[in-house]
């Protein structure tokens, strides 16, 4: 039997109508202060409708558009839960011109590590959408290739201290 729309919904409900495993929806709560299920005894969570379509705009947002925590921190911080949950379907910001871009630090720009942090990138905002800030997908691919080097060579060195 289907639940009603207007009815409240367990984490495990929750997790499966949104493809997401229980634990990013913990994690969730902790780092957005608008999702708030209520927790019955035994701390079971029971989320309300409103709860599931912000966290289905979250998911959006973090999953299909790219931004980051801190970056949809910010849109609900603008704009509001309500505003959010709202959107459905739609982008919160228009993307950049091409699609070919991914969004980073501008190339060039001198960075200043003694400026205040207010005015300078922050390591969450390295991948939020902001059109004016783009780099090449070849090079985004470029860092991705040397991540993964970097992340086998942490395995490699992982396995060497084990063996000695």
């Amino acid at each position: 039997m289907d639940k009603s729309a207007d009815a409240f919904r367990t984490i495990s409900e929750v997790a499966a109508e949104l493809d997401l495993p229980q634990h990013v929806l913990r994690f969730w709560e902790t780092r957005f202060p608008q999702i708030r299920p209520m927790k019955r005894a035994g701390g079971r969570r029971f989320y309300r409708p409103g709860d599931v379509e912000i966290l289905r705009a979250i998911r959006r947002l973090l999953y299909s558009e790219g931004y980051t925590i801190r970056g949809v921190q910010r849109i609900l911080k603008e704009r509001g839960a309500r505003a959010v949950a709202a959107m459905g379907g739609e982008a919160a910001s228009e993307p950049a011109d091409d699609g070919a871009m991914m969004t980073l630090v501008e190339a060039g720009e001198p960075y200043d590590v003694e400026a205040p942090a207010e005015g300078r990138p922050q390591p969450g905002d390295l991948f939020s959408p902001t059109p004016s800030l783009a780099l090449p997908l070849e090079a985004v691919e470029r860092l991705r290739a040397a991540a993964r080097d970097l992340e086998e060579c942490e395995r490699m060195l992982a396995a060497a201290r084990r063996g000695a």
